[in-house]
């Protein structure tokens, strides 16, 4: 299976193209700068070169030709400002479901943020960061022809995972290391009937399997 994962030198991308490279997948990774081609690369992932702030849906739509499945794991980061949260948050987001629609890739998945929500109030970063990723999971939710999976993580944390989770349509909040986001993200792609779910995620007491498993069709 070859998985094309937008925002591919991400934290989040990188542990996932690791699990699917050892799993036997063929992962690709988008990504903006040549430079974080080799650490793609140790990964075990393919890197694309696409910026998708600029790139047109056809352009992207011929990176994922043949694909099995695409991930948006991109993210503008805690550093940048309203402009970014739009072009990437929202806008990359809406232009790589767009281009899978394209392309004919149906198996979809999202990470997104709890509390992501296109009504959000507020004019803080964060809270148009949150009506940015809430605009992106709406959009995503109505391709029809996208097997689609949102995934809302609670607060990353960097901590060592520890491969016991807690997945439902509505957790409360709590943490989740980054690590146990990537490994719930590999079992999403081989649990297809989790497809038109959108899902919480925070640390728990079940295996990712068993977790994964449970909410598969519900």
């Amino acid at each position: 299976m070859r998985i094309v994962i937008a925002g591919g030198h991400g934290q989040i991308a990188l542990r996932l193209e690791r699990l699917l490279a050892a799993r036997g997948y063929e992962p690709a990774g988008i990504i903006r700068r040549p430079e974080q081609g080799d650490d793609l690369r140790e990964a075990g992932a393919e890197p694309v070169l696409l910026d998708l702030e600029s790139a047109t849906v056809e352009q992207v739509a011929a990176h994922l030709q043949g694909a099995d499945a695409a991930v948006f794991a991109a993210g503008a980061g805690p550093g940048s400002g309203v402009a970014r949260k739009d072009t990437v948050d929202k806008g990359a987001a809406v232009l790589f479901a767009d281009a899978a629609v394209r392309a004919g890739v149906r198996r979809f998945l999202i990470v997104s943020s709890m509390g992501a929500d296109p009504n959000h109030q507020g004019d803080e970063v964060f809270d148009v960061y949150l009506r940015a990723k809430g605009e992106a999971d709406a959009h995503v939710s109505r391709q029809e022809a996208l097997d689609w999976t949102i995934l809302r993580p609670g607060r990353l944390t960097d901590d060592a995972g520890t491969g016991l989770v807690r997945l439902e349509a509505q957790t409360g909040r709590g943490p989740i290391p980054r690590d146990d986001v990537a490994a719930v993200l590999a079992e999403l792609l081989e649990t297809p009937a989790t497809a038109g779910l959108t899902l919480e995620l925070i640390s728990g007491s079940a295996p990712v399997s068993v977790a994964v498993k449970s909410v598969a069709g519900n």
